[in-house]
């Protein structure tokens, strides 16, 4: 292995697209070996969200196209989670050597090249410069340049970063000239200088199997299913992925979800109680599996489920809500109280927030009047 950065133990790695240079398998086991976690998707335990670089090809055939991998990025930095790019997880791990030492800040690669700041951390989150992050190298300060040119030609981010990494390694780019293809009735591709010939082939890891690549593509086909609520095909899709790989703890949560969406109640709970025994710090599972023993009138199971989650994730205000709710409903209204309380020091500002506010009053009012009364 060429060594790296370490990896912090116990930290959580999500996988937002599938990786275009390495099969996620062989990098889960990787990051197992370092006493951390990899998984598809993010949950609450995420610490750390690596890109995709698939993302890009598939965000050409959707509607929302690179507007939505821009509303996901901004979401989890917004979260707290550290952003990595697939480069990035890759050296991270030590399965690729570091570019050469460098000095230029994320600062001075903006005032020196004239590129916007979101559309330099863009592409630097999908591998369009040599380096992934600050400090930057001059070679990543000459693609800068170039990439401000073609933006200000009309180019995107997004058409950059799909075109530059048919190239191989993009710091080759660096003494080339780089066209906008709207002139060549290709508007979503950057040319070589005399635009004859698109960047073409990819510098892909020979690491796969057909299995990696089979599941890759039933996954990301399961994920498009579910967001257009095909609950039942996006089900029988990811039950096609926990038959390659039947320790996806993910797989089994989103399958859970598409069959609660499909009204098939019991297999949904098992799908839940499945996610967790495979991942039994999974707080979204819990929860989920509460809220769908709450529907079925199976209050006490609900109950404990919900105090599961908020034992598991202190910060999680949702749980904390919906056990305040069943308690009140319980007829326990100093507890329902007391966990409205908890709720608010979690949420001062949602509606759900005011909510919980009403409540605090109602038992209040309540318990004055029963004392009046005693009185």
């Amino acid at each position: 292995m060429i060594g790296g950065p370490a990896i912090v133990p116990g930290a959580v790695f999500g996988v937002v697209g599938a990786l275009a240079a390495f099969p996620l398998r062989l990098a889960s086991r990787e990051v197992e070996r370092r006493h951390a976690e990899l998984r598809r998707g993010v949950t609450r335990r995420t610490t750390h969200v690596v890109f995709g670089r698939t993302l890009l090809a598939k965000a050409v055939l959707t509607k929302a196209g690179d507007v939505e991998i821009e509303r996901r990025v901004k979401a989890e930095r917004e979260a707290g989670r550290q952003l990595i790019s697939e480069n990035g997880f890759l050296r991270l791990l030590g399965l690729m050597k570091a570019p050469e030492a460098s000095s230029l800040s994320r600062q001075s690669l903006i005032d020196q090249s004239r590129l916007a700041g979101e559309d330099l951390d863009m592409l630097s989150l999908f591998d369009a410069f040599e380096h992934d992050g600050e400090p930057y190298s001059f070679r990543d300060l000459i693609l800068a340049r170039k990439y401000a040119g073609l933006i200000a030609s009309g180019a995107t981010w997004g058409a950059i970063a799909r075109s530059v990494h048919r190239s191989g390694p993009v710091a080759s780019l660096t003494a080339k000239s780089l066209n906008l293809g709207s002139q060549h009735g290709r508007p979503d591709a950057i040319y070589l200088d005399d635009g004859t010939s698109e960047l073409d082939g990819q510098l892909l890891f020979d690491l796969g199997s057909p299995e990696d690549d089979t599941l890759e593509e039933l996954f990301a086909e399961a994920e498009a299913a579910e967001d257009e609520g095909r609950h039942d095909d996006a089900a029988a899709l990811y039950q096609r992925c926990l038959a390659i790989d039947s320790k996806d703890a993910i797989a089994a949560f989103n399958r859970a979800n598409c069959l609660r969406g499909a009204g098939r109640i019991a297999e949904a709970a098992h799908d839940y109680a499945r996610a967790i025994k495979l991942d039994p710090g999974f707080v979204e599972a819990w929860f989920n599996l509460a809220g769908l023993m709450s529907e079925e009138g199976k209050v006490a199971s609900a109950r404990r489920h919900l105090q599961k989650a908020m034992v598991l994730d202190k910060m999680y205000a949702d749980p904390v809500f919906n056990l305040a709710r069943l308690e009140f409903d319980a007829g326990n209204l100093a507890e329902a109280r007391r966990l409205w309380v908890r709720y608010l020091e979690l949420d001062a500002e949602s509606e759900w927030a005011r909510i919980a506010a009403r409540g605090i009053q109602f038992v209040d009012l309540h318990m004055a009047g029963e004392r009046d009364v005693r009185a």
